[in-house]
């Protein structure tokens, strides 16, 4: 009979199956998820200052900083590295930064280019307080903000006792992090970089 309960269950059970919304259906068994996690690739490390609207730390470690020489295209935004040893010839063009390993509460990695004093030992204010503010951000999330009247950065302090600390891809060398920063392109070690040729006229 087609009354029998069995062969009711099996037209309920069919019709939940045709059921596109059927929750049945769509839902997740956990023991399925295994293996569908995915890893964030670090593809883009930005070299540049911390924004005034964002809070920032910087990486304590010593092995995660690196000074050296740079030229900027203060047009572009964009900064290059330079090997003096292989071109002396840009000494002048260059200026002196320690390279912060740095990272936003969003979670952005970038470097931070400090400069350092110059050769005749003169220190700008805006070197100095910047310098502060990155060992500040070694214990602290902090701001950074330009005041023209004042001639430096201003600093101020998270007092929000909720904020984590930061989530700095430590399985990540400062190496690679430099190399993904830089890569072939943005180290000059020759005088026939495009970057030398525009600053001489030739581009």
């Amino acid at each position: 009979m087609s009354d029998k309960p069995a062969e009711k269950l099996k037209l309920v059970d069919a019709a939940a199956s045709s059921d596109p919304y059927d929750l049945e259906q769509l839902r997740v068994d956990p023991s399925t998820m295994e293996g569908t996690h995915v890893k964030k690739l670090l593809t883009t490390v930005p070299v540049r200052k911390p924004n005034k609207q964002e809070f920032v730390r910087v990486h304590p470690g010593v092995q995660y900083r690196e000074t050296q020489a740079f030229i900027e295209l203060k047009d572009d935004r964009e900064t290059f590295a330079v090997d003096l040893r292989a071109v002396p010839e840009l000494r002048e063009e260059c200026f002196f930064a320690t390279l912060y390993t740095t990272i936003t509460r969003g979670g952005v990695l970038f470097l931070w280019p400090v400069k350092v004093p110059s050769a005749d030992g003169k220190i700008l204010e805006w070197h100095s307080s910047a310098a502060m503010a990155a060992q500040h951000a070694m214990k602290a999330w902090v701001r950074v903000r330009a005041n023209v009247a004042l001639g430096a950065y201003e600093i101020s302090e998270s007092t929000s006792p909720n904020l984590p600390e930061p989530g700095f891809p430590e399985e990540t060398p400062f190496r690679d992090l430099y190399r993904i920063a830089f890569n072939n392109t943005k180290i000059i070690r020759s005088l026939d970089h495009p970057v030398v040729r525009r600053l001489r006229g030739g581009e």
